[in-house]
């Protein structure tokens, strides 16, 4: 959904706003495209494995205007945080029952 802000995000059991614009949704979508078509190695890790990932060194990506879905940029890696989808759908809580 897009806000009356210009938000784009998920709205589910809340709204969750993904990208402060739909810019910057699309910039993000470009930016998975040409990390997956030229990697090396993509790792998803999910729940509390992300607590463990380390970005000292990375620069965020700013085009994509991320505000729970970020994009980080290393030396020679790509990151994708992506916290959205369980914002919106309260996922902790759902986990927790």
């Amino acid at each position: 959904m897009i806000s009356t802000s210009g938000e784009f995000g998920i709205q589910a059991e809340r709204w969750a706003p993904l990208h402060a614009t739909v810019e910057g949704w699309v910039e993000s979508i470009a930016l998975a495209r040409h990390a997956s078509t030229g990697a090396e190695q993509i790792t998803k890790l999910v729940g509390d494995d992300v607590d463990g990932i380390e970005l000292n060194g990375y620069a965020r990506v700013r085009e994509v205007k991320g505000l729970a879905d970020t994009w980080w940029r290393g030396p020679d890696s790509l990151v994708a945080l992506c916290s959205g989808e369980a914002v919106s759908l309260d996922f902790r809580r759902a986990a927790s029952q």
